[in-house]
């Protein structure tokens, strides 16, 4: 994909490229890698073209933020005429009758459907993959590109979209974009307003996926209906907190996965900011308060689906689920207490800085045939620093940060208070600038 979501948007508005032949290429790209990559559960290839001749006749080009533009959805947002999968062959194949809020922003600001992105059963797991294939990392296909919204990533990272839609319950977005060296952004609660803002018990949202700073701000903006997201300003005189410390366990975490953090401290401070060391306070309650809605948050997508055709490590999964909500372990009273650490913490922070992951990706392959255990070790292992601001419902995003002795990608997380989705993209803005990455494994 040589062109970025907003050049391509910007051609297209000014009648320099044709948004059907835009999207006979971006067709003609997954046909020719998507057999390796394993993005898409399904490829839209007549219903996208169908799309972009309609979009063509519009006399509205000139407005249209996204004007064909490609754009790859994850399986869990409702399309007129697709079924909603979520990953799993035990809910029904009756197509949805009409677009959910997600999909109607992305049509009206002129993207172009081309496919729906592969992600694990119920969006549990930090790798996508399901009977018919797996989401594999482009930088490395032994590896994974991450979950749940692996496809997603996927699809940017290998070019075949510039951008595309996921959603974040414990780090969702952030940890593909990490590991496919890409720009995805969890905005805060509410910003992304749509009817299932009560998914995973308040800490799923909607987000972006991306190669830059301005495309991820660009697609945010729609998902969010707020224009003013796309105005990417660098902020001034911030205060930045870096920390490699893992909530809790303490655990140790490669240096090459936390030496990012150091470095983006040195360039952070080199563009005026102040930076110092500084670690919230964690504490056991928060953790074990993320932990128990890991575990029954799905259930809220488990009723719809025949529960002996569910893979085995989600039968189990629900089991604990059901266990923790008898015993009354999903208190708000938890989410409360944090809130006051998180405050704290901010009210003297604006921006904090961890390692994105705390483990290289996982190896790519099919976890769903693989025990409960086998799938949580390496699930938990890699996230300790995502979860806990999806339970805060405070906004975070990954950018890319250098490079891996293996050739992979590595990233750092970038948390703001509540309101600081423009903070953020700003910083991430100043990172890009001084600390240019490549799009693509081949840039």
């Amino acid at each position: 994909m040589a062109l970025t979501a907003v050049e391509l948007a910007e051609a297209v508005r000014a009648k320099e490229i044709d948004p059907v032949q835009v999207t006979k290429e971006a067709l003609a790209r997954i046909a020719a890698a998507d057999g390796l990559v394993g993005a898409f559960r399904k490829v839209r290839a007549a219903e996208a073209l169908a799309e972009a001749e309609l979009l063509a006749q519009r006399d509205d080009m000139a407005d249209l933020p996204l004007a064909g533009v490609p754009v790859a959805v994850k399986d869990v947002s409702e399309i007129g005429g697709e079924y909603v999968e979520w990953g799993s062959a035990a809910g029904g194949r009756e197509p949805m009758p009409a677009d959910d809020v997600i999909v109607r922003r992305l049509r009206r600001a002129g993207a172009v459907i081309v496919g729906i992105a592969r992600v694990p059963e119920l969006c549990i797991w930090p790798f996508s993959d399901t009977a018919d294939g797996v989401a594999r990392n482009p930088w490395d296909p032994s590896r994974t590109s991450g979950g749940s919204s692996g496809g997603s990533a996927a699809a940017v990272a290998a070019g075949l979209v510039p951008i595309a839609h996921g959603s974040d319950g414990l780090g969702s977005i952030r940890l593909p974009a990490a590991m496919c060296g890409l720009v995805g952004v969890k905005p805060g609660y509410g910003v992304i307003s749509t009817p299932g803002d009560a998914g995973w018990f308040g800490m799923s949202t909607h987000g972006p996926l991306a190669t830059t700073v301005a495309d991820a701000a660009l697609l945010l903006s729609v998902l969010a209906d707020d224009p003013s997201l796309a105005e990417v300003k660098p902020p001034r005189d911030l205060r930045i907190a870096l920390s490699t410390r893992v909530p809790l366990t303490r655990a140790p975490v490669p240096r090459q996965l936390t030496a990012p953090v150091d470095e983006i401290g040195k360039l952070l401070s080199a563009a005026g900011h102040t930076v110092e060391h500084a670690t919230p306070r964690y504490g056991v309650a928060a953790v074990g308060g993320i932990l128990a809605r890991w575990f029954a948050g799905p259930q809220l997508q488990a009723h719809d689906f025949h529960p002996a055709r569910l893979q085995p490590r989600t039968r189990t999964h629900l089991r604990f689920g059901r266990a923790m909500v008898r015993a009354g372990r999903i208190r708000e009273e938890t989410k409360f207490n944090w809130l006051t650490r998180a405050e704290e913490f901010f009210a003297d922070h604006d921006i904090l800085v961890t390692p994105s992951l705390a483990t290289l990706p996982p190896r790519a392959g099919r976890w769903h045939e693989r025990s409960w255990l086998a799938n949580a070790i390496p699930a938990m292992r890699v996230a300790p620093f995502a979860g806990l601001w999806n339970l805060a419902g405070y906004p975070a995003m990954s950018v890319p940060a250098g490079r891996h002795s293996s050739g992979l990608p590595l990233g750092v997380q970038l948390v703001a208070a509540p309101g600081g989705e423009a903070r953020l993209l700003g910083i991430a803005a100043q990172i890009e600038s001084r600390k240019p990455w490549p799009r693509t494994k081949e840039s």
